[in-house]
C-alpha cells in the first residue's frame, strides 16, 4: 500500500548541486526513519544519509559537509541536497523509509526505484 517516488536526479558538472526528493504515499500512519542509499556501477549499495522522525541525522564520511538530508513530515517527503558534487558521487540514489501503516502493528521498510545522478564534465 506504500510507494516511494524519487525525483531530482540528472547530469551535473563537478562542483554543481542537485536536490533529490522522495515522496511516500499510501496508507501511512507514521514514518520513523528515512534515508538515502546509492549504488554506483560495479559497487555495492552504500548508505549516504539517514534522518529520524524528529530530525537527527547521520551521514557517510564521504558526503559530510557536502550533502544535507531533511524531511517534511506533514508531506511524507524526504530530501537530499547534494552540493559540491564530485564524479565519484555518480550513482543511482535510492530512497527508503521505515513505515507503519494504518491498522498495522509492525514497522516495515520500503524502497523507491532510484534516481540517477551523474557528475561529469
Amino acid at each position: 500500500q506504500v510507494q516511494l517516488v524519487e525525483s531530482g536526479g540528472g547530469l551535473v558538472q563537478p562542483g554543481g548541486s542537485l536536490r533529490l526528493s522522495c515522496v511516500a504515499s499510501g496508507s501511512i500512519f507514521s514514518i520513523n526513519s528515512m534515508g538515502w542509499y546509492r549504488q554506483a556501477p560495479g559497487n555495492q549499495r552504500e548508505l549516504v544519509a539517514t534522518i529520524a522522525y524528529a530530525g537527527s541525522t547521520n551521514y557517510a564520511d564521504s558526503v559530510k559537509g557536502r550533502f544535507t538530508i531533511s524531511r517534511d513530515n506533514a508531506k511524507n517527503t524526504g530530501y537530499l541536497q547534494l552540493n559540491n558534487l564530485r564524479p565519484e558521487d555518480t550513482a543511482v540514489y535510492y530512497c527508503y523509509a521505515r513505515i507503519i501503516l494504518y491498522g498495522g502493528t509492525e514497522w516495515s521498510d520500503y524502497w523507491g526505484q532510484g534516481t540517477q545522478v551523474t557528475v561529469s564534465s
